[in-house]
């Protein structure tokens, strides 16, 4: 309660909560305007019991079953993300360059994934129009010209350009990182169908196995967001000490010289990344279902399957180490420890600093990648159990829910930091 008066009382955070608020309702809003051209309601009549579209839906907030022009929400974006990241490492030295130029590389590097994700979000654009067309049996465009696709792509390619600029705009005047505030907006708004669906499957026809399915549905979400809140805190402090420093002088900071080594040091990006690759393949398959190879991709890549489970674990871990290891750069807190005449006890500055702090950090995201797995999984493995029944849209909710939560943590801590700084300013006006 007291850091809620301490937020109504900062005109900043209070000015920057209501900015927030009003993009978050022109994307809502955004949200159900469809598309020139089709006719509406035929893909939401498509989708429903499409699981392996279920998620990208919930990811755009209801916009692709609505195919509006939001429908691609920003996942063209995290794609383009994904591929800059990929190409930084050594494999385009002008990239790699960009890297390590500081805040002037990261602009040209945002600027080049901006410009990528315009260019993958009209190729998506183009694919969907074409393939929803064909699910349909032709009937969702109402002009079965070729230019009517072009016409699509070009109208939702507009739309994520939109969305960019919102979360631009969410990012520098608002709260939270403006990408992230689009994407739980988007997953939030589908709680309400989520709950409806539990209240649906297990307590209409109440029943001893029912009841006991709805508890351990809601008992499982109840555990996710505490164990989401419980870790994504939980740091690894790895103690330093400074050469020109007075031994007594060491001995009193020594509380306060470590580096600290989040437990998940990528936070929610891998199951997004995961869950964004395991996608794209299952939207094509979808678009042409009676196709020969559609049956082996949809087993390979839908995570409700034994093969597509293991690979989207394999995916998750996989991102984990490599957003954890470019967030926390062993070979830049190595050098930047040399800079400032300091070492980790017992290790020698230079590459054995290095390899140690790899060492750490690999444990540490070892760890940190189970317990994304053991969230993003819990519910599609509980639904292999005969008779437990979890809705398709709970499967989802468990992704949704360590998004939502780990994504409110960040929110929180930043208006914490913005609380501290106005205490900090008037402390040295008086």
């Amino acid at each position: 309660m007291n850091a809620l008066m301490k937020t109504l009382k900062n005109v900043d955070l209070r000015k920057r909560i209501l900015f927030t608020v009003v993009i978050l309702i022109i994307y809502r809003i955004g949200v159900f305007i469809p598309v020139p051209g089709i006719h509406q309601g035929v893909l939401y009549e498509m989708m429903q019991g499409a699981s392996v579209l279920g998620f990208m839906d919930a990811l755009s907030g209801g916009a692709l079953s609505q195919f509006s022009i939001f429908a691609m929400s920003i996942t063209p974006y995290i794609t383009a993300s994904i591929i800059i990241q990929l190409l930084q490492m050594d494999v385009i030295p002008v990239l790699a360059e960009w890297a390590k130029e500081g805040e002037t590389g990261k602009r040209k590097i945002n600027q080049l994934t901006r410009y990528m994700s315009l260019i993958l979000a009209f190729i998506q654009g183009l694919t969907m129009a074409f393939g929803f067309n064909v699910m349909s049996g032709g009937v969702l465009l109402q002009t079965q010209a070729w230019w009517v696709y072009f016409f699509i792509a070009i109208v939702m390619t507009a739309g994520t350009a939109i969305l960019l600029f919102l979360a631009d705009q969410i990012t520098a005047k608002g709260i939270g990182n403006g990408t992230s505030m689009l994407i739980i907006a988007g997953i939030m708004s589908r709680f309400p169908g989520m709950f409806g669906d539990i209240y649906r499957t297990y307590l209409t026809n109440l029943t001893p196995i029912n009841i006991l399915s709805a508890v351990v549905v809601v008992a499982l979400m109840a555990i996710t967001i505490v164990m989401v809140i419980y870790l994504q805190s939980a740091t690894r402090k790895l103690p330093i000490q400074y050469a020109n420093r007075h031994s007594s002088a060491q001995l009193a900071g020594a509380k306060d010289s470590f580096i600290p080594f989040k437990l998940n040091s990528a936070g929610v990006i891998p199951v997004i990344f995961a869950s964004t690759i395991v996608s794209l393949p299952l939207t094509i398959a979808n678009f042409f279902p009676d196709a020969g190879w559609s049956r082996p991709v949809t087993a390979i890549f839908d995570s409700t399957q034994p093969i597509g489970l293991v690979l989207f674990i394999v995916l998750i871990f996989a991102f984990t180490f490599f957003y954890a290891f470019v967030q926390v750069s062993p070979e830049k807190i190595a050098e930047n420890l040399k800079k400032q005449n300091s070492y980790i006890p017992g290790i020698r500055p230079g590459d054995d600093t290095e390899n140690y702090v790899s060492k750490i950090l690999g444990r540490v995201t070892f760890i940190g990648a189970i317990y994304l797995v053991i969230i993003a999984t819990m519910p599609i493995v509980l639904g292999f159990i005969p008779g437990l029944d979890i809705p398709q849209s709970v499967q989802i909710g468990g992704t949704g829910i360590l998004i939502v939560v780990g994504v409110a943590l960040e929110t929180a801590k930043q208006i914490s930091n913005k609380n501290q700084e106005k205490e900090y300013r008037g402390f040295i006006k008086k």
